[in-house]
């Protein structure tokens, strides 16, 4: 890697917490310039613009955002589970690998009025975590673990809007007891509700074990 993406990815990295503590708004130059040691000119050599280097920065982010949600998932063979898994990394590190909380909440919120890229942004974010948790309940549902009647977009709605809606009352209350009780009914609801009765295999047998039968013979005794 060249020098200079090495420096354009440095600046990027510490300038995402300041934008996701401060908002695009509430970013002043000072404050990118103390976190970078760089003066204005050695950061916008990399940048065409302030607009640009926010954009660059939510994206890095939510990436490690996404990725601590996720993370231990692929290593377990249920989808039911899988998606628990990411229940319990929300409720478990909701502090976050970037200071400052969510970033796709943070994001959604600053542009909600005036900042027409960055929402662009943070709804590319939210399709693609609801296409993730949708592409795990798909994959469940062709394995006979997820319920067939199960619809998966909304699933991965439901899962989206309780984890982030908790988060946003637990920042309004101080308090950490929204985000317990939502992952706490979600794990019950993918246990009773998503939950297939009698998983089957890939090749659609039951895993239940089959009852053994017996075929009856006719035992022929002496006339």
């Amino acid at each position: 890697m060249r020098k200079g993406e090495q420096t354009r990815l440095e600046i990027i990295r510490k300038a995402a917490p300041i934008f996701n503590q401060k908002g695009y708004e509430g970013a002043a130059l000072s404050d990118l310039m103390k976190a970078t040691g760089l003066e204005k000119g050695g950061i916008y050599r990399h940048f065409e613009s302030k607009q640009e280097l926010a954009g660059e920065a939510f994206d890095h982010a939510w990436k490690l955002a996404l990725d601590t949600r996720f993370e231990g998932t692929e290593q377990i063979p249920n989808a039911v589970d899988r998606l628990k898994q990411v229940v319990r990394n929300f409720r478990d590190r909701r502090t976050g690998p970037v200071p400052g909380g969510c970033p796709l909440m943070n994001t959604a919120i600053d542009s909600d009025d005036g900042n027409p890229q960055l929402r662009a942004k943070a709804r590319q974010a939210l399709s693609l975590w609801l296409d993730r948790l949708e592409a795990i309940a798909d994959e469940g549902r062709r394995r006979g673990e997820v319920r067939s009647e199960v619809d998966s977009a909304k699933l991965a709605m439901l899962i989206v809007s309780t984890l982030e809606g908790s988060f946003m009352i637990r920042r309004l209350q101080k308090n950490e007891r929204p985000v317990d009780l939502a992952c706490q009914h979600l794990e019950e609801y993918l246990e009773t509700k998503v939950r297939a009765r009698q998983p089957r295999t890939e090749s659609g047998k039951s895993l239940q074990p089959e009852k053994s039968r017996r075929t009856p013979t006719s035992e022929s005794g002496p006339n």
